[in-house]
């Protein structure tokens, strides 16, 4: 059987599909411009994304930049602070080295010592001009070897000023133990210590001691300070004081009209122990001193002229 086509619907179906390359040409380019457009539209949204992000990280490094900035400031106005502080006590410090060094200078001089073994008036030698920048500020380094050195000064000026007061300490308990002057008052020196006649017996006789006669009722002093060991009657004495002084130093003060101390008295030196007399074996008012070193006389003739 055989179909027949109308010839005027085979023209339309032919109509209906591309009559040349062209169109398949125009076709192809939109394609191609759509796949472009939706890759470009792709970059745009991810390059966006990726600048956000960006930002973000950005913003974040820019805070903790802030903070550790902040936190730098406060660190270096904490170590400058330091610094100052550490500066102001340096200078303190040195203000009391050479208030310490005036001191030990003038006891130096008031004692009479050899300043060569004593060096205060000499302060370590030190110089230099100074910057400008070292006048409004001080590195820490300097500053602690500054306080260092400053530090052994002080150590040495307070070792040099403690053997200074022992020095003195001594020499002023020596002075205050050590006989130095005359008994009494007033008065005048009537007989020797050594060899003389016996007032009594007319014979020559050894004087342990030193006479000097006076007002009686006058005043008797110690002439350093000590304890009283003796403070009674004592034959040949009559009234005696004897003061003990240390260091083997002991004085006797005999014929007394009244005694004024007592036994384990401390006494001072120049302080007045008794009253001039003449009781026990004496040919009128006066004081019979004596001067002994480990239990036996000595002439107190240096110790009287010692304190002239």
């Amino acid at each position: 059987m055989k179909i027949k086509v109308h010839s005027k619907y085979l023209k339309q179906s032919t109509c209906a599909l591309p009559e040349s390359p062209r169109v398949w040409v125009l076709l192809f380019i939109a394609f191609l411009v759509s796949a472009a457009l939706a890759s470009f539209t792709g970059y745009r949204l991810g390059l966006a994304g990726a600048s956000q992000e960006s930002d973000e990280l950005t913003r974040e490094w820019q805070v903790n930049l802030e903070q550790q900035q902040r936190e730098l400031s406060r660190l270096q106005q904490a170590a400058q602070d330091s610094a100052n502080a550490l500066a102001r006590r340096l200078g303190q410090m040195q203000a009391q080295v050479i208030r310490l060094e005036a001191l030990g200078q003038r006891l130096v001089k008031m004692a009479h010592l050899d300043s060569g073994e004593f060096d205060f008036e000499n302060p370590p030698a030190q110089g230099g001009p100074a910057s400008m920048a070292s006048q409004n500020a001080i590195g820490t380094p300097d500053l602690l070897a500054a306080l260092e050195r400053l530090s052994r000064q002080l150590e040495d000026r307070s070792s040099q000023l403690q053997v200074l007061e022992g020095v003195l300490m001594n020499r002023g308990l020596q002075a205050e133990v050590l006989p130095e002057g005359r008994p009494i008052v007033q008065g005048w020196l009537s007989s020797r210590y050594g060899m003389r006649t016996d007032p009594f017996t007319g014979k020559r006789d050894f004087h342990a001691g030193i006479d000097f006669a006076g007002k009686e009722g006058s005043a008797v002093v110690a002439t350093a300070a000590g304890v009283v060991t003796w403070a009674g009657t004592r034959s040949g004495y009559g009234k005696l004081v004897e003061i003990n002084h240390g260091s083997g130093y002991a004085t006797r003060y005999g014929h007394n009209r009244k005694i004024l101390v007592k036994i384990g008295d401390t006494v001072k030196k120049g302080q007045i122990i008794g009253e001039m007399g003449s009781t026990g074996r004496s040919t009128g008012p006066h004081v019979h001193f004596e001067v002994l070193i480990n239990g036996r006389t000595v002439n107190p003739a240096k110790y009287i002229q010692a304190a002239r």
